[in-house]
């Protein structure tokens, strides 16, 4: 579930995690130009850049060194913003290596845009934004950073009919749903979390991403963040390595089949939710609830509500009808009302808190490694 909780305030900072200053815009270094890149999503031509020659070995693809200086941008939200609600979501765990959260309140975020790799730094600055960026994605990241904040999402057309809500809303108003336009970054990661706990899925996600990944740009060596494999790196990874990670077979030939067609699956982040929700489960092994865990934070679709989750209906249960043995259909019914911002329905549940105690054992974590 996108965002189950609050998120956690975060450690101190050590001394080498200290943000960096604000710097004003600057021109990209003429450095050495990135290698090729897979061709955006798009449907545009590839860029090309700095082919090796024939007779050179393959290079691993490397990130731009950490003195190349970052573009920056600054920006005022419409209104109250939380970055911690706003960008929770796109943490996968406490070490997730796309993702950094400081304790001076500096989010880093390591991705694959479709002009290549990037690296992006988010701060408050009073009322405003403060954010610089790395790699050749770079520009595309901050040009998409008020769609990433929320600036698309309108809280003022979810109307709370239940206590709860209209307390959680009143007491939550910095929360915009957030839309990164990526469709891959955030699918690959659902399905990991397909019939698994979250501790499964948060280590093979880290596994997986720190093994066949690469360093992202800019200094985030000390941070260690990583950028996702793209399809084709994906696509080559073997299958003993899908084992090491403990991820079944079902699962990673899910992700093999998306990763295929993943340029089809990225036309998803400009589609409305109806048709993108038919694109994705178009794979086999992407289902409901894969689809909607993506689009909540491709799209920013305040109406993607996650069926077939092990949790959510007792939740969602307790808070409205002090239910917590309610299924998906009486979910989806004490939604109703909600109809069109069902998702943030439920994300303003369980922000309350109000969840109903654990009964039963945990969930035992499953080891097909020594298998």
């Amino acid at each position: 579930m996108a965002g189950r909780f609050a998120p956690r305030s975060a450690r101190a900072a050590l001394p080498h995690q200290a943000a960096a200053p604000a710097v004003r815009e600057t021109a990209p270094s003429q450095g050495t130009p990135p290698l090729r890149e897979a061709a955006p999503s798009n449907g545009a031509p590839a860029v090309r850049a700095a082919e090796p020659a024939h007779d050179a070995p393959a290079v691993r693809e490397t990130a731009p060194t950490h003195d190349t200086p970052p573009l920056t941008r600054e920006w005022t939200p419409p209104g109250p913003l939380d970055l911690r609600l706003v960008l929770g979501p796109l943490r996968r765990g406490p070490a997730d290596p796309t993702f950094r959260m400081v304790a001076d309140g500096t989010f880093w975020r390591a991705t694959r845009t479709p002009e290549g790799p990037g690296t992006l730094r988010v701060a408050a600055c009073g009322d405003r934004i403060e954010a610089a960026a790395w790699g050749p994605g770079a520009d595309w990241l901050l040009t998409g950073l008020p769609a990433l904040l929320g600036a698309d999402d309108d809280p003022d057309a979810f109307v709370p009919r239940h206590r709860l809500l209209a307390l959680t809303r009143h007491r939550r108003p910095g929360l915009r749903l957030l839309r990164t336009g990526l469709v891959m970054e955030s699918l690959i990661p659902s399905i990991l979390e397909q019939k698994v706990t979250t501790d499964e899925a948060y280590r093979a996600w880290r596994h997986l991403v720190r093994r066949f990944g690469t360093p992202a740009p800019g200094p985030t060596a000390d941070l260690g963040l990583h950028v996702m494999p793209d399809p084709r790196g994906w696509a080559m990874i073997p299958s003993w390595e899908w084992h090491r990670a403990n991820v079944d077979a079902k699962r990673s030939s899910t992700i093999l089949r998306a990763v295929r067609v993943a340029r089809r699956l990225e036309e998803a982040a400009t589609m409305n939710l109806p048709e993108a929700l038919a694109r994705l489960e178009l794979i086999p092994g992407i289902g409901p609830w894969t689809s909607a865990e993506t689009l909540q934070r491709s799209n920013g679709a305040p109406d993607a509500v996650t069926v077939g989750d092990l949790h959510l209906p007792g939740i969602v249960g307790h808070a409205l009808a002090d239910h917590r043995d309610a299924d998906d259909e009486e979910m989806l019914a004490l939604l109703t009302p909600y109809e069109g911002q069902r998702h943030r329905a439920t994300r303003l549940i369980l922000l309350s808190g109000h969840t109903p105690k654990r009964r039963a054992p945990r969930m035992t974590p499953g080891n097909i490694v020594n298998l």
